[in-house]
Order: structure tokens, then C-alpha cells, then sequence
């Protein structure tokens, strides 16, 4: 096991890699909640029942996916990264697809199930890892240093700490708030444990502050430690298949096709930013290429094909493995360890209850500071590099997209090479990007 995972190499052990993997669920663990709430749409009342998903089935599906891509990633690609469905492609499939387009969940399945097969072609044949690998390392460095402060962002919102103002877009919270306070005693600790070198600092931080928060009464105490009383999957496993074999016809429109674009478009990137993030800060990367990078499109292709027919939309690379990473993880085992977690979650679903967006966000925080240091690697003195990477960067906390970020700094990249005099240093990937990016902001974004 060490010699497959290549522990020696790596500079790793068990028990870093399980603190890792464990870390990597802990700040992932929310998607088992906050997925079923988002694809039945439980925010929007006066539904009929045919527009709504079954809340155990895609509570089922949303672990069974997370499972099966995380361990394949770690069994496959040997990454200590994991995977569940991702936040925002889940919105975008219940109030875009299902509200606005009116289309069946059932058929919107279909499209995710779509978009994962494409997935696999294009992994199969090179194109995807050809795609990364054409990418220049500022822009890689940027995506890292944007994801950080993306997440952070994000962080900072689950605490409560940086909320909606309609004068200013953004504001301060309450900070009296019992919730923000412990959020903010959470990211006291967290940071004492780090500056002190302290191994899993961000999981202790995460356990510091749960137990904290259910001692003075902000955390609820768990309602049960077990229930074997598993969801039944039957709503929605294989529904994915039923629209290709009984009513074809449907899947021939145009809306349907945006749909398919769109979950390939939002999990092709977002995954490339995820893979490249999380590499570079785990020290993976190698002459600006990612090994292996084949491998783990591979298996993040697959879960998607496999959430699709468990019942939930695209799983993607998650960036929370970032906080696995900053605990110590450094190989696939780390992906494994959650993977196994999120089964194991299905009988212990009560004690997730603990976890929340407060105890969580502080990892969140800091994974962003160590992303950030990467923007130490980009060469701002070169104008014509300075702008595409700024621009990518900052877009994506403001655009609350990876994708977007990509896009716009991709975009800008060729331009200011070619006006720079160095328009034959740019590879003929990306200047198709360049193309397909522009598209993408015409008719889909």
C-alpha cells in the first residue's frame, strides 16, 4: 500500500494521510446537506410534486457519487483530491434548467449523464490533458492564487463575517452573532495551531471549534449517533437512463443542448483549476505539468457518469481537498480515506449535524492564504502577463465563478501577448480557447 501510494517519495504516513482525508470531509461534508436541499428545490414553495427531486434519494446519490469519485481519483490518479457534486452546477440545474427552462429533472439527469460520456471521450482521446498541460504557468499559478481567494470569500460568508449590503454589494455582519463568533474563535485557533507548525492544524481547528460550539450552546448536540434506516434510492437511480430509451425525442432542442454545454463547459474548467490548485499547493506539479492529469480527468469523468445515474448533477473536483492538503495529505490514499467517509456518512448522517458552515469556515479562510503565495511565482513585471493573471484571479471571488475567472483571463491572455510582440509564444490551444471563451460570453454566459 505505502509502495502503490508512493508514501516514501511523497515524504508521507498513514496517519498524516487519514488526518488529511478526514480534514478534506470535514470541510466537504456540507454538500450532503446543502445538495438535496438545493436539487429539490426546498427554497422555492408551491411545487408540484413532479418538479420536485426525493430528498433521500439525491441524499443517497450525493454520497454514493462523492464516494465513488474520490476514491477512483485516488486509487487512479493517486491525487489527494476528492470529489462530490459541485456547488453552483447543482444551482444551476435546479433553478436554470428545471425552473427557468422548464425542463423534467428527469431529463436534466440525462444532461448531466451526457456531459460526463463527452467527458470521457475527450479524456480517452488526450484532448483534455492536452488542453491543461497547453496552458501557460502564470495563468496556472493565477488560477491557484484566484481559487484561494475565492474560497476565502466563500469562507467568510459562511461565518457571517462579510454579508449582502444593497448600498456596497458586500459589508460587514453582526459580529455579535453566536455563530460569527465562533466562526471567528475557530479562525483564532486555526491560525495559533499553523503559526505554531502544528500537524492538522486545520482539523483541530475544525474540532476546537465544534466542540466549543456545543458546549456554549451555538452548536445543537447530534439528535442520534447512528441510524441504519438508509434513504431508498429508487426515485432517482437510473432515472438518467429512461428519457435515451422511452422519449428521445425530448432531447432533441436546443434547450437541451445549452443544458449539456453548459454542465460540460462550468465542470471542463472548474476541474482544471481544481486539479492545477490543488497540485501546485500539494508540490505535485512537474515542468508546469500536471502527471498523471489523464488519470484523474478519467475518474472525475466517471463520477459524474456515475452520479447522473445515482440521481444528482455533475460531480467535479472539489477545492475544499485544498484543506486535506494544507493537513498533511499528499496522495491518493488521503482521496480514499474520504471516500470511504462519505459511506460511512450514510449511517452516521446525525453526527454531521455538528458540522457547520461556522466550524467549517475558518479552514476555508486560511486554506486561501496558502493558496495565495503562488502569486509570488507570477512575473508582475511583465505587463503583458500581469493583466490576464490579475484579471483571472480577482474575477473569480467577484464573478463567484472558477469558470468565469478562466474565461476572462483566457480571453485577455492572447491579446496582450500579441500586442506585447510575443503573439508566436502563445500555443494554438490557446487562442481556440480564446475563441470558445468569447462564445461562451455571447450565447451562454
Amino acid at each position: 500500500m505505502k509502495k502503490y501510494f508512493q508514501f516514501e517519495e511523497l515524504g508521507t504516513n498513514y496517519r498524516q494521510e487519514f488526518i488529511g482525508g478526514l480534514t478534506t470531509f470535514l470541510a466537504m461534508a456540507y454538500i450532503l446537506v446543502v445538495n438535496p436541499l438545493t436539487l429539490t428545490l426546498a427554497s422555492v414553495p408551491d411545487l408540484p410534486d413532479s418538479m420536485r427531486m426525493d430528498y433521500g434519494a439525491v441524499f443517497m446519490a450525493t454520497a454514493l457519487a462523492a464516494a465513488l469519485g474520490s476514491i477512483l481519483m485516488g486509487v487512479l490518479a493517486k491525487y489527494p483530491i476528492a470529489l462530490a457534486p459541485g456547488m453552483g452546477l447543482n444551482a444551476f440545474f435546479a433553478y436554470t434548467v428545471i425552473l427557468t427552462y422548464g425542463i423534467p429533472w428527469q431529463t436534466a439527469l440525462t444532461g448531466v449523464l451526457f456531459s460526463g460520456v463527452i467527458f470521457i471521450l475527450l479524456t480517452l482521446t488526450g484532448v483534455r490533458e492536452t488542453i491543461i498541460n497547453a496552458i501557460p504557468k502564470e495563468l496556472k499559478y493565477a488560477v491557484g492564487a484566484g481559487i484561494g481567494l475565492y474560497i476565502t470569500f466563500i469562507g467568510l460568508q459562511n461565518a457571517g463575517i462579510v454579508v449582502g449590503n444593497p448600498d456596497t454589494m458586500v459589508g460587514i455582519g453582526d459580529l455579535a452573532n453566536p455563530s460569527t463568533l465562533l466562526a471567528i474563535f475557530g479562525l483564532f485557533v486555526t491560525v495559533i495551531f499553523m503559526v505554531r507548525g502544528f500537524k492538522g492544524g486545520i482539523f483541530f481547528g475544525i474540532l476546537v471549534a465544534a466542540v466549543v460550539g456545543m458546549v456554549f450552546g451555538v452548536i445543537n448536540l447530534p439528535s442520534a449517533i447512528i441510524d441504519l434506516d438508509v434513504p431508498d434510492m429508487g426515485p432517482t437511480f437510473g432515472v438518467a437512463l429512461e428519457p435515451i430509451f422511452n422519449d428521445f425525442g425530448s432531447l432533441m432542442t436546443i434547450q437541451f443542448l445549452v443544458v449539456v454545454l453548459t454542465f460540460l463547459f462550468v465542470d471542463f474548467f472548474d476541474t482544471a483549476g481544481t486539479l492545477v490548485a490543488v497540485a501546485n499547493q500539494a508540490g505535485l506539479m512537474k515542468d508546469n505539468k500536471l502527471p498523471r492529469a489523464g488519470k484523474a480527468l478519467l475518474a472525475d469523468s466517471i463520477a459524474t457518469v456515475g452520479g447522473a445515474i445515482f440521481g444528482t448533477s455533475t460531480t467535479t473536483s472539489y477545492i475544499e481537498s485544498t484543506s486535506g492538503v494544507a493537513a498533511g495529505a499528499r496522495s491518493g490514499f488521503a482521496s480514499v480515506v474520504t471516500g470511504v467517509l462519505f459511506l460511512v456518512a450514510i449511517l452516521f448522517y446525525p453526527l454531521l449535524e455538528v458540522i457547520t458552515s461556522a466550524v467549517t469556515a475558518p479552514a476555508l479562510i486560511i486554506v486561501g492564504v496558502l493558496m495565495v503565495s503562488s502569486l509570488g511565482l507570477i512575473d508582475w513585471g511583465r505587463f503583458e502577463i500581469a493583466v490576464p493573471a490579475f484579471l483571472t484571479m480577482i474575477a473569480m471571488p467577484l464573478g463567484y465563478s472558477i469558470a468565469t475567472g478562466i474565461a476572462i483571463g483566457f480571453i485577455f491572455y492572447p491579446i496582450t501577448m500579441i500586442a506585447a510582440g510575443k503573439g508566436k509564444q502563445v500555443h494554438p490551444i490557446m487562442y481556440g480557447l480564446f475563441v470558445i471563451f468569447v462564445l461562451y460570453f455571447i450565447f451562454l454566459a
